[in-house]
């Protein structure tokens, strides 16, 4: 038993405790204490301790221990691959994968986290050429971080690596649904940064949350559901708190006429399917080109129909993790059959989690299937007469997260139409695979950004330092001023800005 682990157990002998069960399987996991108020507030007092001591090391130092928190990742990725797959119920190579990739990201804020946040030079005005100025980012202090359970590594780890990067202590709240995971991974920090709780745990539901970012944590990073983040934002409105906000998405999947549909066909099913349709980022509605429509549609389905979802090791998808998730699954499917839509493959009632791959052809562009985020292993396909229909269609929902397109000569044209955070071209999850791509969408799928110099940016606050290199041409700053300078200046800016 790990110490976070005991610590928790103690915890529980005078709090209220909640289990984690097994998506898969049912039986309990593991129980974790409900952290109340007054338990919140003494981790962040602690990770406020604790700041200063993070804060005032360097660069370098930080890195040295991100470095060594990846090492201790790599090494029991085995062990952490399996905790995942319990907890969520994907299958144990997806979850290896997901460690992989926040492997690469770790790897990369580590080595760019000085370049990007660190003093440099602000260029000087023709107007102001005795003024030099340094802008640094420094850190805010405290962030709390509210992770999700679909993707229960990769996903927080995005904001607490880049917020411990730029000198913030970090208090960690991870899903209900996996505590186990995010306890394995507070450990596996402490191990490397042993001396002060920089990366703290608190567990619970969604009292615990708000009790976190009441505590005085100085911004927040949130994973999860819009109605939630709105939740949040209105208790962060209380002080002010600065805000990260990663929502869900409706994606959608572009394949033009002149697209190679094999490929086309091979990444909807990953982009649609993976994690049982569990990712924020995954494939909802697809909108292919009519002249290839049918001959696409054949490819999908015959790819789809070879994926079949359970709690075996044949099983390619595993069960939903989050036991409500299935009813919204079932009413989407319910809303489009009723609405005139027909089940191309799959439809079946669920047995206990498990829900196998669905797609639904001829579903009205305002259906809930078409509008409101599913979050399963279920898609739309319809044809379209052009790309600028695909484009429309695209955009006609609230979200904003990631789009995909599958085209040749347009490819990139009809990427920079799309009303979307993220754009994977001719591949799928591309913007998650590449460290330096910041991460986050718009609209009702949140706001700010992870990953890459934007991720980072998020967790430092810019400083500004301007002083004076010499005697300025106008002394403009001075109730000593006269108006003989202000006739010079006036003729001064009529040259210098008076054109064009």
């Amino acid at each position: 038993m790990t110490d976070t682990q005991q610590a928790t157990r103690d915890s529980a002998q005078t709090n209220g405790t909640f289990d984690v069960l097994s998506p898969a399987t049912g039986e309990v996991l593991g129980t974790w204490p409900i952290h109340d108020a007054e338990q919140v507030q003494a981790a962040t007092d602690a990770a406020r301790e604790a700041a200063d001591w993070w804060a005032a090391l360097s660069y370098k130092q930080r890195r040295t221990r991100l470095d060594g928190f990846k090492a201790v990742l790599a090494k029991r990725s085995d062990e952490l691959a399996r905790l995942i797959a319990d907890e969520t119920g994907k299958p144990t190579s997806d979850a290896f994968l997901e460690i992989t990739l926040t492997l690469g990201h770790i790897a990369w804020v580590g080595k760019h986290a000085k370049r990007v946040l660190g003093q440099r030079r602000t260029k000087s005005s023709l107007m102001s050429p005795h003024l030099s100025g340094t802008v640094a980012y420094k850190p805010f202090g405290v962030v709390g971080v509210i992770g999700p359970w679909n993707f229960p590594v990769f996903t927080p780890l995005g904001a607490i690596v880049s917020a411990l990067a730029a000198g913030n202590t970090v208090v960690f709240k991870p899903s209900e649904l996996t505590a186990g995971v995010g306890a394995w991974v507070v450990d596996a920090f402490a191990q490397v940064v042993p001396e002060h709780p920089v990366l703290t745990l608190v567990t619970g539901h969604g009292e615990t949350g708000t009790a976190l970012v009441r505590s005085g944590v100085d911004k927040v990073a949130f994973t999860g559901s819009t109605a939630t983040a709105k939740k949040v934002m209105a208790v962060c409105a209380e002080r002010l708190t600065p805000m990260v906000a990663e929502c869900g998405g409706k994606d959608a999947f572009i394949v033009d006429e002149d697209a190679d549909l094999d490929a086309a066909a091979e990444g909807a099913a990953w982009g649609s399917l993976m994690n049982a349709g569990q990712a924020c980022i995954g494939t909802e509605r697809i909108f292919v080109h009519e002249r290839v429509y049918s001959e696409f549609l054949a490819k999908f389905t015959a790819q789809v129909d070879g994926v079949k979802a359970g709690g075996g090791e044949d099983a390619k998808i595993g069960p939903m993790t989050l036991p409500s998730q299935v009813g919204v699954v079932k009413d989407h499917i319910a809303d489009a059959v009723a609405r005139g839509g027909r089940v191309v493959l799959g439809g079946q009632p669920a047995k206990d989690h498990v829900m196998q791959p669905t797609i639904l052809a001829d579903v009205p562009d305002d259906a809930l299937a078409n509008q409101e985020e599913t979050f399963g292993p279920t898609v739309t396909v319809r044809p379209v007469a052009s790309m600028d229909e695909a484009v429309t269609l695209a955009n006609g929902t609230k979200y904003g997260l990631a789009a995909v397109v599958y085209a040749g000569a347009q490819a990139r044209q009809i990427a920079s139409r799309l009303r979307t955070g993220m754009v994977s071209v001719n591949a799928v999850f591309a913007t998650a695979e590449l460290p330096s791509s910041p991460f986050g969408g718009i609209g009702d799928s949140g706001f700010g950004r992870v990953h890459g110099e934007d991720g980072l940016r998020e967790f430092g606050s810019p400083q500004v330092v301007v002083h004076k290199r010499f005697p300025a041409l106008f002394a403009l700053t001075t109730f000593e001023r006269t108006t003989a300078t202000e006739e010079t200046l006036a003729k001064v800016v009529k040259l210098v800005y008076g054109r064009g």
